[in-house]
């Protein structure tokens, strides 16, 4: 139940504004003075303050200030009879939420109580979702690489974080496109405010528009409360929009405005909501070729590429192996009583042979997977999974693939994969699409090509 604490030393409108808001659903304790205020302010927690202004021992300006240098969000409702005074207006400039006039008008009051109400609980919201997106766990991942090809990424990364530039993150799978984007954020001048992740291709289109720019009260069915989305979250810092590629023409629409003009509506509202944000994008797919196909808006993607980052695959930095090797060794926890002291010579030569198509988080995954499965504190050829070890690629080149042409291996490759996503997710030929990083169209061609359908 919503609290509010009524302060005013007169005690028949303690009396008054008691009954009545009390009739209106909310839980009302009062106050005589600003000093009997605070002292209840420190042991309950209240979500909206009506103060007067005048009154004995410590009044409502002195108070209000005592609230704000405590650095409280209370929202704060001024009550006088002098409305057009120094003193009102003063009030307002030291952080009041709003005035209101004696003798009250009982609607303009509850209106007012009402948008203090609301104002507290969304920034309760907003303050926990930060808190949920900066997370209290373990500290994020790092960029970890001293070959060629990163000390180029690392510099890029130095040059557009000074500048207030939106940016393309384009690289495979697994590569660290994510950590990419966290490296300009933190490294910007906006580190301070919050860094913002959205996968685009993890919702459905009406969902993705609702998580970005939120919703309305009763803007549909469920939506029994006004929600924030994650620009209005991230105003003042960074939002990275992941898997840019896989947004709706209408998402699409909508998306341009923000990046045009830094505003938009909630969905269900009128009222437009202007927002401060950097914005990033990552993608594993070509945004030229979808926008040649007409599934991506040409306008967009050339707001989207003001500036473009490629983050190699780890194929053409295996120089860095044993190093990501040795950070994940000292990263990830092993079975409980395990030590894990290294790779056998053998063993990293297999890893360093490999092409790792999942880019880094496949060997992310697979050393998590070697420390739980390895039976000695040295992981040796014989802990590494099938198609890292001899006879495992042996079986793929010369057994299964054997007197074939190149494309029936391709095909082979194509089925496979594909037969693998849907039977991950469950048939879900949506969700299959966007883990394979293609649009359901081509996927249903694949599925008829191949005899699946």
């Amino acid at each position: 139940m919503t609290r509010i604490l009524v302060v005013d030393d007169e005690e028949s409108v303690c009396q008054m504004l008691s009954d009545i808001l009390s009739d209106e659903g909310y839980r009302v304790e009062t106050a005589a003075d600003g000093r009997e205020a605070l002292a209840k302010l420190e042991d309950e927690h209240f979500d909206v303050a009506l103060v007067d202004i005048r009154m004995p021992e410590m009044d409502g300006m002195q108070l209000l200030e005592r609230i704000q240098a405590a650095g409280a969000t209370l929202p704060v409702i001024m009550m006088t009879a002098y409305g057009t005074t120094d003193t009102a207006i003063q009030a307002m400039k030291l952080g009041a939420f709003d005035y209101v006039l004696k003798p009250f008008n009982l609607e303009e009051l509850l209106i007012t109580l009402r948008k203090a109400v609301e104002m507290e609980r969304m920034a309760r919201e907003v303050a926990a979702l930060r808190k949920e997106l900066a997370g209290d766990g373990p500290p994020a991942e790092i960029m970890v690489g001293r070959a060629p090809a990163m000390q180029e990424l690392y510099k890029q990364i130095g040059r557009v974080a000074a500048s207030n530039a939106t940016v393309l993150i384009l690289g495979e799978s697994g590569t660290g496109k994510e950590l990419v984007a966290g490296a300009i954020h933190h490294n910007s001048a906006r580190k301070d405010g919050p860094f913002v992740k959205i996968n685009c291709a993890a919702l459905p289109e009406n969902l993705l528009e609702s998580e970005l720019f939120g919703y309305e009260k009763g803007a549909f069915t469920g939506a029994v409360s006004r929600k924030l989305g994650k620009f209005e979250v991230a105003h003042g810092g960074t939002i990275l929009l992941d898997e840019i590629s896989e947004i709706s023409p209408a998402v699409q629409a909508k998306l341009l405005r923000v990046l045009q003009e830094r505003e938009f509506e909630r969905v269900g509202g009128t009222k437009s909501i202007q927002v401060d944000v950097r914005i990033l994008a990552a993608t594993n797919r070509n945004l030229d070729e979808l926008v040649r196909e007409g599934l991506f808006r040409e306008d967009l993607f050339f707001r989207l590429n003001v500036v473009t980052i490629r983050v190699p695959p780890l194929r053409e930095r295996k120089e860095d192996i044993p190093l990501l090797v040795e950070h994940y060794l000292k990263t990830l926890r092993p079975s409980p009583g395990k030590e894990i002291t290294g790779f056998s010579p053998e063993a990293m030569r297999l890893m360093m042979e490999y092409d790792w198509p999942g880019n880094v988080r496949e060997l992310k995954n697979i050393c998590e997977r070697v420390m739980v499965m390895a039976t000695g504190p040295v992981i040796v050829p014989e802990d590494l999974p099938y198609n890292l070890r001899p006879e495992g690629r042996e079986m793929d080149a010369e057994g299964r693939w054997k007197n074939k042409t190149l494309k029936e291996i391709v095909a082979d490759v194509e089925r496979t994969v594909i037969l693998r996503a849907l039977k991950e997710h469950g048939g879900n030929r949506t969700r299959a699409a966007q883990a394979l990083g293609i649009n359901r169209r081509s996927l249903y061609a694949k599925l008829k090509e191949y005899g699946l359908d």
